[in-house]
């Protein structure tokens, strides 16, 4: 029995030893690595021979664990400090409530089988069994939480404080009531475990539920993010479409005196006032140029969105070969979303990525499909994490029924937006 103990000790705690390096390195997005795991799993091992070596209480055994494990995501794996704390101690909270739950089937029906050798087995079948179920308990976790060093879950560290609320509870539980076993149970004995039972499975509910809140609680943050993004966009884009709709008034009223101005530069030149003429030729080109756009995409509000962003980027090279169809079918402020996020972000590349930079901009056509393609230079590298602006292009895509791709090949960075001008 002695060996079998050791075996089944050995097999707990390096199968807790790989779950919690798992568990840690899918809930910060961090790349598992075979010596993290050989590093935890020996520090692990030292912990709980010394506490068998001085006859330590699982409760300190236990602390120290939590402590390795902090040092092992802290510095292993380079998690920031809340939550590195916040994922030792969750990790293992779920695995001794996971031991807690099988202890109290174990207590209940175990003492029944001491002396027969159909207990190996069971002790076998409640090793695997606690694996399952630990590993079980994980997976609802990372489905609640997750954490990347881009991704926006602000207070994260209070999670802390009913984590350790939850694992001071379960270790209480382990310590006060499965110090020892009796030979027999009673139905008293057993009503007793059942309850512990039942409570430490309203424990795990408990958790669930409160990273459920949570986790709303970020999508609320991320949401409140996005819609003030909308809101400052939606303030440019109706100042591009009234600009858009003076410079067609303007270009309205310039047609109409269009030929009051011919006539005009005709009575000077025939009577032969050439000087006078050239000056006023020279005045309706000063008045044509001052009408038109830098760029001609066959929409008005795009022209002049256009415009603005890259005439604030003069040190960027931008080749716009671009001619939007008539009737468009694509709403102005969808246009103005586009555009105005597209350019945004590839002139910030641009800039990040040092020298002077390209942008070029190009759409085809293709029935009741239409494919707007931004490339720009940008720094070499992995691509930055997607923001809002991306994700607002992504809204307006879904909304025409179409799709976004972004490629990133060297320093060259591509964004091709879908849209289907028959869907709405």
């Amino acid at each position: 029995m002695d060996c079998f103990s050791f075996l089944i000790d050995g097999l707990s705690l390096t199968g807790q030893a790989v779950l919690h390096i798992f568990f840690i390195s899918r809930l910060t997005g961090k790349k598992l690595k075979i010596w993290v795991f050989v590093v935890h799993c020996f520090l692990f091992g030292i912990v709980q021979a010394v506490c068998v070596r001085f006859s330590l209480n699982g409760t300190f055994s236990i602390g120290a664990g939590v402590l390795a494990l902090y040092a092992v995501s802290r510095f292993a794996l380079g998690n920031q400090r809340s939550v590195s704390w916040l994922a030792a101690v969750l990790a293992f909270y779920v695995s001794q409530l996971s031991f807690g739950i099988i202890n109290s089937v174990e207590a209940a029906v175990f003492p029944r089988f001491i002396g027969s050798s159909l207990l190996y087995l069971l002790l076998l079948a409640a090793q695997i069994l606690f694996f399952g179920l630990c590993a079980g308990c994980y997976r609802a976790v990372l489905k609640l939480l997750s954490w990347t060093e881009n991704s926006q879950t602000p207070y994260m560290g209070l999670l802390l404080f009913p984590g350790l609320f939850f694992f001071a509870a379960e270790l209480y539980i382990l310590d006060t009531a499965y110090s020892f076993f009796s030979p027999s149970v009673s139905w008293e004995e057993a009503g007793k475990h059942g309850a512990l039972l039942f409570l430490q499975v309203m424990g795990l509910a408990a958790l669930l539920c409160t990273l459920y809140a949570y986790r709303q609680l970020c999508r609320g943050f991320q949401a409140q993010a996005a819609l003030q993004s909308l809101t400052q966009a939606a303030r440019a884009q109706k100042v591009y479409i009234a600009e858009a709709q003076l410079r067609y008034e303007q270009t309205k009223s310039f047609r109409h005196d269009i030929k009051n101005h011919l006539s005009v530069l005709d009575g000077l030149l025939k009577g032969g006032r050439l000087d006078e003429g050239r000056a006023y030729l020279k005045k309706l080109e000063a008045a044509s140029d001052a009408l038109s756009f830098p760029y001609q995409t066959g929409n008005p509000v795009v022209d002049i969105l256009l415009g603005e962003k890259l005439g604030l980027a003069k040190e960027i090279t931008a080749e716009v070969s671009l001619v939007l169809p008539k009737p468009c079918g694509i709403d102005d402020f969808d246009l103005c979303v586009i555009f105005a996020n597209a350019l945004d972000n590839a002139i910030a590349a641009c800039r990040s990525g040092g020298g002077a930079g390209s942008i070029r901009i190009s759409g085809k056509r293709q029935g009741e499909f239409y494919m707007l393609t931004f490339e720009n230079t940008c720094p070499a590298g992995p691509p930055a994490p997607a923001g809002t602006g991306l994700s607002n292009i992504k809204a307006v895509a879904e909304k025409y029924h179409g799709a976004v791709l972004t490629e990133k090949t060297g320093q060259r960075f591509s964004l091709s937006v879908l849209l289907n001008r028959s869907s709405l």
